[in-house]
């Protein structure tokens, strides 16, 4: 899994980079013909990333409700988030994975509801399938905020 790990540091150090590049406009913006903007993507890998690690492992995660409520699956923005909103997402791409990875060399995922994921159909059985489909999903919405990055820019 080491691997794997390092996929999702140097994904979420992109999406870092991003953040910083970018204004809080264009992080919000919402171009025709596309239904979220850039800083949704952003915090939509964070919270997933925690749903399937965390959730489906019957554990706790380190995100708030209203947070996961946000940004998880089959949400769309609901406003603009505010630059405080933006640093903490960005702050929490690298806190959420690096608690992850050493909940997971300690052992910490036992148990895993197997989930079925609809963007694939595949279904994942235990943690070391979840975080491989992790970096898969973040490499996705990486392409995501690529295209709208280019609408944007215009």
């Amino acid at each position: 899994m080491d691997f794997t790990f390092q996929v999702l540091r140097n994904t979420r150090e992109i999406f870092k980079k991003i953040i910083e590049q970018n204004a809080l406009e264009d992080l919000n913006k919402i171009p025709n013909g596309f239904n979220n903007n850039i800083i949704w993507n952003i915090g939509h890998v964070v919270v997933s990333e925690q749903l399937l690690a965390y959730k489906l492992s019957g554990l706790e995660s380190m995100l708030s409700d209203d947070m996961i409520n946000k940004f998880r699956k089959d949400t769309k923005p609901e406003g603009n988030v505010t630059q405080e909103a933006v640093n903490e997402i960005k702050e929490l791409l690298f806190s959420t994975l690096k608690k992850t990875e050493s909940d997971y060399t300690n052992g910490a995922f036992k148990n895993y509801n197997t989930y079925t994921v609809s963007t694939t159909g595949n279904t994942l059985n235990n943690i070391d399938e979840a975080l491989q489909f992790v970096a898969i999903h973040e490499g996705l919405h990486y392409g995501y905020v690529l295209a709208l990055l280019k609408a944007i820019k215009n």
